[in-house]
């Protein structure tokens, strides 16, 4: 029985199975650790046996004759007083002698240390035989350590189950190691040749040669992609390995010339439509070879360009980081050459290819990097922006720009470049109008179901509402009204993304360098404002001009958002804007000859918005009294800003009737002309004349002799007093920027050069006022030209 309890039981199967992998290796640890715990224990007698084995030998016992003659010569008195003390031999009997001989041959009660206080029987017990003990121990021989076993999968047969095993292989540690030591030998006696020594001129020579190579070899793996890019599609992974050049003689300009080569052959080889990925269903089926080989194409495409975006990516996440690789291959300042050439590329594929794969993703990486300190690097990607805004007509890319953009502005905490915002006015939104008409928002028209025209119509009406319905269906597919609806959508919801992020930063930022932006790109959407907005929006505006913290340039940009809300949808709601046409009259006189003379363009733009699209709703005194301050200020601005001023008055002494009051000398009204007075209505405007334009008839500049000439005579539309065709037609605006004089050069040009003793008989046939405006003009565009 006491063997059958001792027999190890054989584990079942369905134990095996249950058993986990946790388990069997805490098993594994807790055999591996009882096996080195023997060892150790084995180790632990062996070494107690030979200490035993060598005390044993030290330990030998001696006969008593030998003590005693070895002490002879030590202890002479000693043995003297033994002597007589002693027993003599003859006095006993022979068993009694027999038995001393016996005790003096082992010896054992002498050699006994008496000292210790240790009864007999334990120090008998200790210092057992050696030898005996020794013996006692079972013989083991050095056996091998056991193996691990693999358990497998049982057979089963007519007596049970039987376990299957078998041996773990286990790998031979010590012969690795000689090897890989030769191996080290082997590498230390080839690196101990010493390497040749190169002269500039050898490694310039040298460097040439590699450079040409990767040349060759980059032109030749291009080339035969773009020839045949279904069964070359492989080569694209061993172009896009050379990123990883590690030489670093050629590793810079190796590592540029393939981000662009791959730039240049994705612009080729993408098609025109996304790639979407297969499903398990498509890929289960089974399909021609030609399916199949566009299939592989495809995929190995959109892997290989995510492959190379992420490499960009990687590249400038380098350069922001400002660390160099583990290979030490390229400096810390060529990484910056490296990040522009990535940027480059980013932005083409940005704009060539906006309807593929990860188009988002590369939104995400441009566009964080326009807010970026390197001038070069966020203008690259500003440009590239605006072309995808201009080039955009549907509007899907454009609304994932400015999603970005809004998110940006949001976490950075408003804390980004005004550029960032101003690249909102590029979008192509002009024409949409939100507001629909009575017609678009009715629902559409349904046809009638089977059912319907069974019962309601006959056959014959039937049959002809079938040909009906086709019909209309045709035409709205030739209209293609589900494309605008789109187009529709997408824009309304791009906009209302763009009011949000305006809107927020009004509320919450208003003392931002971004407020400028704003207010400019209110200004050119305010008429897709829903009306429901205005009101308040009105408010914000005339809150921040009177505030008075804004700059002469801001507060026109309110003033022009102001009143295309209003010239919009805002024709409906009875609000009378007096407040911002005071703020423009008041301030018009901030306009010079410096820096402000590039503000004048914002305040024709608000002329016109003012005046011409609200003939209507403005007075006869509010004209004439904004007509003749127009005329002072043209006197003392440039030749560009007085051209266009000019331009404005001649639409509004064309627009409103009775304007030629202020060419009649003789005309007399109520009031005297107040012109240090700020209110337009009350200033009486009608009783003063238009005295400037006679100087200007006389102004350097021929262009604005023409227009001073042309109001002096009521600005005829025919007749010899009428502009020609080329100034007539064109608006404010348009002739500001046609007279710029921002390459300090006359424009027009002057023809020939008056000989000196001509300029001093005109000059001397002159009133001395007008050589005094003549001297002052000059003098004030002298000081310009200072500024500037």
């Amino acid at each position: 029985t006491k063997a059958i309890k001792n027999t190890k039981r054989v584990p079942s199967f369905r134990k095996l199975l249950r058993t986990s992998k946790i388990k069997l290796d805490n098993k594994l640890k807790n055999k591996q650790y009882k096996q080195q715990s023997a060892a150790k224990k084995y180790r632990k007698e062996q070494k107690k046996l030979r200490e035993a084995v060598r005390d044993a030998i030290s330990r030998k016992p001696f006969p008593l004759e030998e003590c005693k003659k070895k002490q002879v010569g030590k202890c002479l008195l000693r043995e003297e007083d033994e002597e007589e003390d002693a027993l003599p031999l003859d006095m006993m009997d022979e068993d009694d002698l027999k038995l001393m001989e016996d005790l003096a041959q082992k010896a054992s009660f002498l050699t006994r240390d008496l000292s210790s206080n240790e009864p007999v029987h334990v120090k008998k017990r200790k210092c057992e035989s050696v030898i005996d003990k020794y013996e006692k121990v079972p013989r083991r021989v050095q056996t091998e350590p056991e193996k691990e076993v693999i358990h497998l999968l049982p057979i089963k047969d007519k007596g049970g189950i039987i376990p299957q095993t078998m041996e773990k292989p286990v790998l031979n540690v010590a012969q690795d190691e000689e090897e890989d030591t030769e191996e080290m030998e082997e590498e230390e006696d080839f690196n101990e040749e010493p390497l040749p020594v190169l002269t500039p001129e050898e490694m310039a020579a040298q460097r040439r040669q590699k450079l040409q190579e990767r040349k060759m070899h980059i032109a030749a793996l291009a080339s035969a992609i773009l020839s045949e890019p279904d069964n070359n599609i492989k080569k694209l992974k061993e172009l896009r390995a050379m990123l990883t050049e590690q030489d670093p003689n050629v590793a810079v300009i190796v590592r540029k010339l393939v981000m662009v080569s791959l730039m240049e052959v994705f612009k080729d080889i993408v098609p025109s439509y996304k790639i979407r990925p297969l499903t398990e269903a498509e890929k289960a089926t089974k399909v021609k070879k030609e399916t199949q080989k566009l299939r592989e194409f495809e995929e190995g495409l959109v892997s290989q360009y995510k492959f190379y975006l992420e490499n960009l990516e990687q590249t400038i996440k380098d350069w922001k980081q400002r660390k160099l690789k583990k290979s030490n291959v390229i400096s810390l300042k060529a990484y910056k050459g490296l990040a522009e050439i990535a940027v480059k590329c980013l932005c083409e594929l940005l704009v060539a290819l906006p309807h593929f794969n990860f188009h988002n993703n590369i939104i995400v990486l441009i566009v964080p990097l326009m807010n970026d300190a390197s001038k070069m690097i966020s203008e690259l990607c500003f440009e590239a922006v605006k072309k995808l805004f201009k080039q955009d007509k549907l509007g899907y890319a454009s609304l994932g720009v400015v999603k970005v953009i809004s998110g940006l502005v949001r976490g950075r905490n408003y804390d980004v470049r005004p550029e960032v915002l101003k690249v909102f006015l590029h979008l192509r939104i002009k024409e949409v109008e939100l507001q629909k008409d009575s017609e678009d928002i009715a629902p559409k028209k349904k046809f009638m179901t089977y059912k319907e025209k069974r019962k309601n119509l006959s056959r014959m009406q039937r049959k002809w509402k079938k040909a009906e319905e086709k019909l209309e269906r045709e035409l709205l597919e030739a209209e293609a009204s589900e494309s605008k609806e789109k187009k529709l959508k997408l824009h309304t919801e791009t906009l209302n993304i763009v009011f949000v992020t305006y809107f927020r930063i009004l509320k919450k930022a208003q003392k931002s360098p971004l407020l400028p932006a704003v207010l400019e790109g209110l200004a050119k959407f305010a008429h897709l404002i829903n009306v429901e907005f205005f009101d308040d929006l009105l408010i914000v505006l005339h809150s921040l001009i009177a505030s008075g913290g804004l700059s002469y340039r801001e507060s026109l940009h309110c003033i022009l958002s102001a009143f295309h809300i209003l010239s919009g949808q805002g024709d409906v709601l009875n609000i009378d804007p007096m407040k911002f046409y005071t703020h423009l009259y008041k301030t018009l006189f901030s306009l010079h000859a410096g820096g402000t003379n590039g503000d004048t363009e914002i305040v024709l733009q608000c002329l016109d918005v003012m005046f011409a699209k609200r003939r209507k709703q403005v007075s006869q005194q509010r004209a004439l009294a904004f007509l003749k301050r127009l005329s002072t200020l043209a006197l003392h601005v440039l030749p560009n800003s007085s051209v266009g001023i000019l331009a404005t008055n001649r639409v509004l002494m064309q627009t409103f009737p009775k304007m030629d009051l202020l060419l009649d000398n003789e005309s007399q009204g109520s009031g005297v002309y107040l012109p240090e007075l700020d209110e337009p209505e009350h200033c009486n405007a009608q009783n003063t004349t238009l005295w400037e334009l006679h100087l200007l008839q006389r102004h350097y500049h021929p262009t604005v002799q023409k227009f001073a000439a042309h109001l002096i005579v009521g600005a005829p539309t025919e007749g010899s007093g009428a502009l020609s065709l080329d100034l007539s037609q064109r608006p404010a605006t348009e002739l500001f920027e046609a007279y710029s004089m921002r390459g300090m050069t006359f424009n027009p040009p002057v023809a020939s050069v008056t000989p000196r003793r001509k300029v001093l008989s005109h000059l001397s046939q002159l009133p001395k006022i007008y050589l005094y405006l003549i001297i002052l003009s000059f003098y004030n565009d002298f000081l310009t030209c200072l500024s500037y």
